[in-house]
């Protein structure tokens, strides 16, 4: 479906969006002013009206084109009313995941040159005013929230956001005409925005994305997704990610249609009941959470129960490639009796997931596609603005990342030599071609101007022919794009063979006893992995079978459970080769995440971090490898 407006700059599309809508009431955005409370809506006029009060106060108080504005925040409002105000004036936007210490906050600031630092709660805040001192180029830090601790607002050059856009608002009349100049000014390819990658190692990167860096994917994924102004999502992955931005913002709104905020990532399940969207946009935990939660119903279920939810997924799959009326009675049966419930958890209006980020395990979109939810996977990188390829609506391949997206070319380099093998681009299709495997390239008008301030950084993956090297594997199989791993993921065993981990990780993430994993192996004679259980599932399994249920330490030492992981590996090594076969595991109970530093804000592992956290522990599996 068509963008509702045409638009060259994210600047454009807010102006051509605000006057699309003028005088209308309609939603834009819907927020909850307390966790009891229902959705309040905001429309498209005061939003406008917001946005031209806060870009009043920047100018006023000297912004222009060229500055650098940051945003520390969940997603809110707030964030997309300051997004545009600082974009419309030819301004950058630095964002930051709510989730950084404040150390890296300082050094994101300080790479920027951010000259406004805009902050949501009072531990937001708190940061802010923590780091002040050592970062020079800011002028003001402005509050969403009034925080808990009043004298943060005390502090210099500090003020809330509440009291800006009322200051904003008194200064509009006289700088109206100035704005839609400046607005008017930005080109497609000025720079929009600086996405700091959050990186495995190292201080993080800036990525600069154009305003035609950011538009033409946008374009594109009108293309491919029917984006209208009936639709609604739910947004709650972080608006720093340049997937939500694009995805589950820019193209949101693009087409018309509205954006709810979840409360927290700890809400999701709630509120998209509470709110009902027709498009999701997330990461395959989401899906892998939801899968896993079915599967424990059904393992605590009777046997009459399993029966029919393995003859209910066996219809779903039937139904989802055949016409037949007898399939199409059976389906709607199975839907009363399995599925339905199921759809309930997701507001009961859901036509399309998005998923992005990272692999979605086959088997788990093969789940959600029998029970009549598709999931539409799709694959980038930050660097490319981000999306590179999309699967098909209704022609999904799971276990691909899709065709390559409208006005953007993909290639396959081998590794050894450096030959590309083979290219496909948007337009090719359809294709049927099929590669060995390389690492992906990417060529179009999606691909960063660059790092900022780091050439040598950019001259590193953006070679001479203007090939942005991704780093991560993968292959053409049929025309669609199946991604292998990350390149600097391989592991080199002891025999000197290659073996990606991601594949095998994905696949013994589909049990459900098994919340978290990272397969390990470098360098050794047998791959191993360290396994973080779903101890809900443990719960359940042990009320089943009589088994004493005490804390997690001692859930994790229980042999019986031992041997039901055991089981479980063994069943997933069935489908490996022999040197990806895990020939042992580990157990823990602390999680991988973001606060214990193991995750990056992208829910990516922090593998060296693995190997010094756990370095004993590794040592202890591999004590008696003779190689």
């Amino acid at each position: 479906m068509p963008l509702i407006v045409d638009f060259e700059t994210i600047p454009e599309m807010f102006y051509e969006l605000s006057h699309k809508w003028k005088g209308q009431k309609k939603t834009a955005f819907a927020y909850k002013p307390g966790s009891s409370d229902p959705y309040k809506t905001i429309g498209w006029n005061k939003f406008t009206k917001d946005v031209y009060a806060l870009a009043s106060y920047l100018l006023d108080n000297g912004f222009k084109k060229g500055d650098r504005f940051a945003i520390l925040s969940e997603n809110r409002y707030e964030w997309a009313l300051t997004d545009f105000a600082g974009q419309i004036l030819g301004g950058i936007n630095v964002s930051l995941y709510a989730t950084l210490p404040a150390e890296q906050c300082e050094y994101i600031i300080n790479d920027s040159g951010s000259t406004f630092f805009f902050v949501s709660t009072g531990i937001q805040l708190k940061k802010a005013v923590q780091i002040k001192g050592n970062t020079k180029s800011v002028k003001e830090i402005i509050a969403f929230d009034r925080p808990p601790n009043e004298s943060l607002l005390n502090e210099k050059n500090v003020r809330l956001f509440e009291d800006v856009l009322e200051d904003g608002r008194a200064r509009y009349l006289k700088l109206s005409e100035k704005i839609e100049k400046d607005l008017k000014k930005v080109k497609p390819d000025d720079l929009s925005t600086l996405i700091y990658t959050s990186g495995t190692t190292g201080h993080p990167k800036g990525v600069m994305l154009s305003n035609a860096n950011l538009v033409s994917n946008i374009k594109a994924a009108h293309k491919i997704i029917d984006i209208g102004s009936e639709d609604c999502t739910l947004s709650f992955l972080p608006l720093c990610h340049a997937f939500e931005r694009v995805a589950g913002y820019y193209a949101i709104l693009g087409g018309g249609a509205e954006i709810y905020y979840a409360e927290s990532v700890d809400t999701v399940s709630k509120n998209l009941v509470e709110c009902s969207p027709t498009i999701v946009i997330s990461v395959p935990r989401l899906f892998e959470k939801m899968y896993n939660i079915v599967l424990k119903n059904v393992q605590e279920g009777s046997a009459v129960k399993k029966g029919i939810f393995n003859w209910g997924i066996g219809v779903g799959k039937k139904a989802s490639k055949s016409k037949s009326p007898l399939v199409k009675i059976q389906k709607k049966v199975a839907d009363k009796l399995i599925f339905d419930k199921l759809k309930e958890r997701t507001g009961g209006r859901v036509r399309l997931f998005v998923s992005g980020g990272a692999a979605l395990p086959a088997e788990i979109g093969s789940f959600f596609e029998a029970a009549g939810l598709r999931i539409t996977e799709g694959y980038g990188l930050t660097e490319t603005s981000p999306v590179m390829s999309v699967n098909p609506v209704g022609a999904e391949r799971y276990g691909t990342v899709g065709h390559v997206i409208p006005g953007v070319r993909v290639g396959i380099q081998r590794v050894d030599d450096g030959k590309i093998i083979a290219e496909l681009s948007g337009e090719d299709y359809p294709s049927d071609l099929s590669s060995e495997e390389g690492e992906i390239l990417c060529k179009g008008p999606n691909v960063m101007q660059g790092y900022y301030n780091k050439k040598k950084e950019t001259k590193e993956v953006i070679d001479d022919d203007g090939w942005f090297h991704t780093g991560d594997i993968g292959r053409f199989v049929d025309g669609y794009l199946q991604i292998t791993d990350r390149l600097k993921h391989m592991i080199v065993n002891a025999g000197g063979k290659n073996i990606y981990p991601g594949p095998i990780e994905d696949q013994i993430k589909t049990s459900m006893y098994i919340d978290q994993t990272v397969v390990i192996g470098e360098g050794q004679s047998f791959m191993s992995a360290f396994i973080v259980p779903d101890f809900e599932s443990l719960q359940g399994y042990c009320r089943q079978n009589n088994i004493t249920y005490g804390s997690e330490e001692e859930v994790i030492k229980n042999e019986a459970i031992i041997k039901l992981l055991d089981q479980e590996i063994r069943t997933i090594n069935k489908k490996l080769a022999s040197h990806e076969k895990v020939r042992q595991f580990r157990l823990l109970t602390e999680p991988f995440t973001v606060e214990n530093g193991i995750l990056t804000p992208t829910l990516k592992v922090k593998r060296k971090m693995i190997e010094n956290i756990y370095a004993d522990l590794i040592a202890d599996v591999y004590k008696d490898d003779k190689n």
